[in-house]
């Protein structure tokens, strides 16, 4: 059974930090990309960062010098760190493990940038 089980996500003010972990199992994590993307209210679920088995990454515009993603294979474990979060931050962050053949979600956490 594949599981994607994301932690992490909480209330915090702007200019505050944050990491998210998502933790998977039942997969070979070392062969899938790991992204994670957010869902504001009202609006598409976009990619924010993904990273390679090899560690090769990338990042939507908005997070760039923001955000860090990174993973332990080891752990099989992708992170993002969030930090100088901003209100418009605030969304369902969520996991996904994606190969050419297989495309797994997480459940999601919010993250909540307010002061």
């Amino acid at each position: 059974q594949v599981q994607l089980v994301e932690s992490g996500g909480g209330l915090v003010q702007p200019g505050g930090s944050l990491r998210l972990s998502c933790a998977a199992s039942g997969i070979p994590f070392t062969s899938f990309f790991m992204g994670w993307y957010r869902q504001a209210p009202g609006k598409e679920r976009d990619m924010v960062a993904g990273i390679t088995r090899n560690n090769m990454t990338n990042y939507a515009d908005s997070v760039k010098g923001r955000f860090t993603i990174s993973r332990d294979n080891a752990e099989n474990t992708v992170y993002l760190q969030m930090d100088n979060l901003k209100p418009e931050d605030t969304a369902i962050y969520y996991c996904n493990a994606d190969t050419i053949l297989h495309n797994y979600w997480g459940q999601g956490t919010q993250v909540t940038v307010s002061s």
